[in-house]
């Protein structure tokens, strides 16, 4: 069964840095999945945050440009999210998703886009 576990939240500071993990099990190869964060923000649903695809083409929220990073390492079946220059607005809970086929990178996939969805991990970010 395809299992999506996050980790590394936490509560930080306006202005540090965090780094989120995602480990991937149930996968024959991560490498051709489209693989993506999402955050659901207090009082507000669900929104993407960034994605990747199996050609490592990248989409990033405009809120998040310049201070997010979305990689992968496909050896260890683990995705991450860099997040620099945490600003308050950016506490919430963070899932990571995956899909087996998507790969349209013009912008973040909406939520029906994704298969396999994380239990989520915190980031709390204080001013």
């Amino acid at each position: 069964q395809v299992q999506l576990v996050e980790s590394g939240g936490g509560s930080v500071q306006a202005g540090g840095s965090l780094q989120l993990s995602c480990a991937a099990s149930g996968f024959t190869s991560s490498m051709y999945y489209c693989m993506g964060w999402f955050r659901h923000l207090p009082g507000k649903e669900r929104e993407g945050v960034a994605a990747l695809n199996r050609f490592d083409d990248t989409a990033y929220t405009d809120s998040v440009k310049g201070r997010f990073t979305i990689s992968r390492d496909n050896a260890k079946n683990t995705l991450y999210l860099q997040m620099n220059s945490l600003k308050p607005e950016d506490t919430a809970l963070y899932y990571c998703a995956a899909d087996p086929s998507y790969s349209d990178m013009r912008g973040v996939p909406g939520a029906p886009v994704w298969t396999y969805w994380g239990q989520g991990t915190q980031v709390t970010v204080s001013s």
